[in-house]
């Protein structure tokens, strides 16, 4: 594998290897001896962050976890305003650019679907796909996965409900179609028409006989889940004229004494108001949790390319 673009390339042999080393990493990281060990593993090699949109967990993980692997950091937060790309450079002449400057690797985020891709074909580096437009967002899934495993030792029949923006969101669409790898699983759509779940996920989980149902509020949606995945409105994806209020998709203490004690509440961050703060008490909150997973994910999977 040269470079993670989108979740269909794993197999789940592949995500069993990847969680291991994931849970290496977190080891490593909390011994002070195995954590200067692990710094000096790549000392001397280097990687890009090239982020056309903002980020925070996703671009400081990758770059935390570089560092802790002993590589160095070049970073951009805003490279559509602080690069050449203001400019009218085309992606493919950046990272024909960025080949003589020898990264180990390039991650990138940028707002339109499918551009990752375009730059993969042109660089000699291995590049990670940080999310691109309403298309894919790889690693988000993955910690994602890695985060369910690590609650209940098992990807296999799962009842997950996914609420919100499942239109826009690209967190959702990827996580989506890592579940429907494994048997048994079944996903609930809690979103308003206007925002429900593209077809083409749809057709991905009917070719994998992954079974799914839509609804259009939150009555009754959590009674038997696993897994509650919620997200927010994807304002920055929608025309301002039809951007629509967050009424009844908001998780509260009330609204959550329908969802099992053994569910887990995961969401991919930044929240606004989908889910109250007083839920973060609730010890099925795993959000912050889900966050902080993914410096081990992006450390295992700079250490494979790399």
């Amino acid at each position: 594998m040269k470079h993670v673009l989108n979740v269909e390339q794993f197999t789940p042999e592949d995500l069993t290897r990847l969680f291991k080393e994931a849970d290496i990493m977190r080891e490593h990281v909390a011994d002070p001896a195995k954590s200067l060990e692990l710094a000096r593993k790549h000392h001397g090699k280097q990687i890009c962050t090239l982020f056309y949109e903002p980020s925070t967990r996703t671009r400081f993980s990758f770059e935390s976890g570089a560092l802790k692997l002993g590589m160095g950091v070049v970073s951009t937060e805003n490279a559509g305003e602080f690069s050449s790309a203001s400019k009218g450079e085309t992606i493919t002449d950046t990272m024909q650019m960025l080949n003589g400057y020898q990264f180990a690797a390039v991650v990138i985020r940028h707002p339109q679907t499918g551009i990752v891709a375009t730059a993969a074909e042109a660089s000699d580096a291995p590049i990670i796909n940080a999310g691109d437009g309403k298309g894919d967002h790889p690693t988000q899934s993955l910690l994602d996965l890695y985060t369910i495993h690590r609650h209940f030792r098992r990807l296999e029949n799962l009842r997950i409900v996914m609420g919100g923006d499942l239109q826009n969101g690209r967190t959702v669409r990827s996580l989506a179609k890592l579940l429907s790898k494994y048997s048994g699983n079944h996903i609930t759509f809690v979103s308003l028409p206007q925002l429900q779940m593209d077809d083409d996920v749809k057709a991905v989980l009917d070719a994998s006989g992954t079974t799914f149902n839509e609804l259009h509020a939150i009555d009754d949606a959590f009674a038997d889940a696993d897994v509650v995945y919620w997200t927010r409105l994807q304002a920055e994806r929608l025309d301002p004229a039809n951007v629509l209020a967050n009424g009844g998709f908001t998780l509260n203490a009330a609204v959550l004494t329908g969802l099992p004690e053994k569910a887990i509440i995961m969401h991919p961050l930044p929240r606004v108001d989908e889910i109250a703060v007083e839920v973060d008490a609730d010890p099925r909150a795993k959000y912050f949790e889900q966050a902080a997973n993914g410096l081990y994910v992006r450390m295992a999977l700079l250490d494979h390319l790399v």
